[in-house]
């Protein structure tokens, strides 16, 4: 069986952001200290990373589910949870991330490069970050976002300069072995090479790569074969070298035949047309392959493609043909525009832009879709009142109430926030009471404001005074 994989379903989790704390601090002659509930700490991210040593794709191909740790909760005492790790997952070079719908999200090319496939969920705000002058000591703190959750596809495109292509058997692991220190697996039936082989090739002061690419075969840009596998592995490469068997022992296969059935394949793959070809003429060193290769060679070079006669066995031809390798492979390095710094573009959002929007979804049905909507939602927690009482202010401070009423939105109608599949539904009161003011104005405490040790004694006699009148006037019978 073989180890290399270059096609992985890869499902990612970040970390979940930690849950902010709401807590008062607390010491003696100091019972209500105000609030002092730290932060939850952030998840951590899912990274890829490309890896000089990592060459397959196979950890993934057997572990596609990754996860990265959660941000721990906040703490009283200002203690901001502890950050979530990041998950760091190493790939080869030449990975290409795409999404489930088929759309490139980053190639990733050059050791170091990384790109951060799951976005790590932010902690909750603890009440001490949420006080304010007029809200001195909330009851609640934000919950933390969950981590971004990513279905990708990875898909690995060798890095080399120069691909060999033909047919199988034709003799492409034996010349990459013999222009290289590669060992690939050499046998005399097709589809031997299951894999990508590279060989590191020195021409004089020319250094390059080849690929040797499995065979192709008719069809093979339609799935036929193993050639639709491997055919993403020649994209990358400068030079193409068609590798023509002249000692094929099938009868109806020729050179010239061989050579338009892979020129069709590489058309109906697409984006290949303007890379230079060579043609070799292997396995020369048999007679009736030198007289094959005589006849089909003025053919192959009046087409204006450069045909060289080799023999992996007895090496002939191959000093050639690695140095007009190596010319065409300087030629193409040198054409490569220059790569310029990175531009930074700010896009500053329209002053009109509100950040959500208002969708009517029949008569007495609203959704509200936006990212601060959606993310406080996400972030409030339900069972506390005052939290909800919060939620309240802030999406009126947003505009989405008068959104609302602008598009037609009557008392008592249904309004989801968020898409269809993770929405808060709830029942519309424009003029809604808070949780929060059920602590007297919305946003503040009376516990921060507490009375004197003298004031407070006057003020429980006093209560007490009127408990006792009240209830010698409940029990006074005036008929006896």
């Amino acid at each position: 069986m073989t180890t290399f994989v270059d096609r992985v379903e890869l499902h990612v989790v970040a970390g979940n952001g930690g849950h902010g704390c709401a807590s008062v601090h607390r010491e003696k002659f100091k019972p209500l200290g105000g609030p002092d509930g730290g932060d939850g700490g952030r998840g951590g991210d899912v990274i890829l990373v490309v890896d000089p040593e990592v060459t397959t794709l196979l950890e993934y191909h057997h572990r596609p589910h990754r996860k990265a740790t959660n941000g721990k909760p906040g703490a009283g005492g200002n203690r901001t949870g502890a950050l979530g790790k990041d998950l760091v997952l190493p790939v080869p070079d030449g990975t290409v991330v795409l999404d489930a719908d088929g759309r490139v999200l980053a190639d990733l090319v050059g050791p170091g490069t990384a790109f951060v496939a799951g976005q790590g969920g932010r902690g909750g705000l603890g009440n001490a970050a949420l006080a304010s002058p007029r809200r001195k000591a909330p009851g609640f703190a934000l919950l933390g976002e969950p981590g971004e959750s990513r279905d990708l596809v990875l898909e690995l495109k060798t890095i080399a300069d120069v691909a060999l292509v033909g047919y199988p058997s034709a003799g492409k692991s034996s010349l990459i072995s013999v222009l290289s220190a590669a060992k690939p697996k050499i046998a005399d039936y097709p589809f031997t090479t299951l894999v990508p082989n590279l060989g590191v090739v020195t021409a004089g002061d020319a250094v390059y790569t080849v690929a040797d690419v499995p065979g192709l075969i008719p069809g093979a840009s339609e799935g036929r074969g193993l050639g639709l596998e491997f055919l993403r592995h020649v994209e990358r490469c400068e030079v193409l070298v068609h590798v023509l068997d002249c000692a094929t022992l099938e009868s109806e296969r020729d050179p010239l035949s061989d050579f338009a059935v892979i020129e069709e394949e590489l058309a109906q793959y697409g984006g290949l047309d303007d890379r230079p070809r060579l043609v070799v003429l292997n396995k020369t060193d048999i007679p009736e392959g030198q007289d094959l290769a005589d006849i089909v060679r003025p053919d192959l070079e009046a087409r204006g493609l450069r045909v060289f006669e080799v023999s992996a066995v007895s090496r002939k031809g191959l000093r050639e043909l690695s140095f007009a390798l190596g010319a065409l492979v300087a030629e193409a390095r040198a054409a490569k525009p220059v790569e310029e710094a990175t531009r930074v573009v700010i896009r500053p959002k329209a002053v009109d832009d509100a950040g959500f929007t208002v969708t009517a979804e029949g008569e007495d049905f609203f959704r509200v879709r936006g990212e601060k909507p959606e993310r406080w939602v996400v972030q409030t927690d339900f069972a506390n009142e005052e939290a909800v009482g919060y939620l309240a202010d802030r999406l009126n401070r947003l505009g989405v109430e008068e959104e609302l009423v602008r598009a037609g939105a009557r008392e008592g109608d249904g309004v989801a926030i968020g898409p269809e599949d993770n929405a808060v539904v709830f029942d519309w009161e424009p003029t809604v009471s808070a949780g929060a003011e059920m602590l007297g104005r919305r946003g503040e405490d009376h516990r921060m404001n507490p009375l004197r040790p003298a004031a407070r004694r006057r003020r429980d006699r006093e209560a007490e005074r009127k408990d006792s009148a009240q209830r010698e006037f409940e029990e006074f019978d005036p008929f006896e």
